[in-house]
């Protein structure tokens, strides 16, 4: 499955709404393409649900799982963390889990 059908089918036009949303941040190119895969990734894990429907506790077990099973670095937490940010935000105009734990 495709990222633009992985979001799509969770939520309707998500793919186009999440691009516009980072070109009108400017971030580079990197960045972009870094937190779709973030988001993507958070979208998978749940099953295909609608994010809109999802809450701080989903994305805290998305981080959780990245840290404990994935074994990720600290840094890339925080990439996946700020993504959810981002996505929350300034996507589905929804409060983000701004302190959205990361252990050390």
């Amino acid at each position: 499955m495709s990222t633009i059908e992985a979001l799509d089918q969770s939520h309707p036009g998500l793919f186009l709404q999440i691009t516009q949303a980072l070109k009108g941040q400017a971030f580079n190119q990197r960045t972009e393409q870094t937190y779709l895969h973030w988001i993507t990734r958070f979208v998978l894990f749940n099953g295909g649900k609608d994010p809109a429907a999802l809450g701080t506790g989903d994305q805290q077990k998305f981080l959780t799982y990245l840290q404990e099973r994935m074994r990720l670095s600290r840094a890339r937490l925080n990439q996946a963390a700020l993504a959810l940010q981002f996505f929350y935000q300034d996507v589905l105009k929804q409060p983000a889990g701004d302190n959205l734990a990361v252990a050390s």
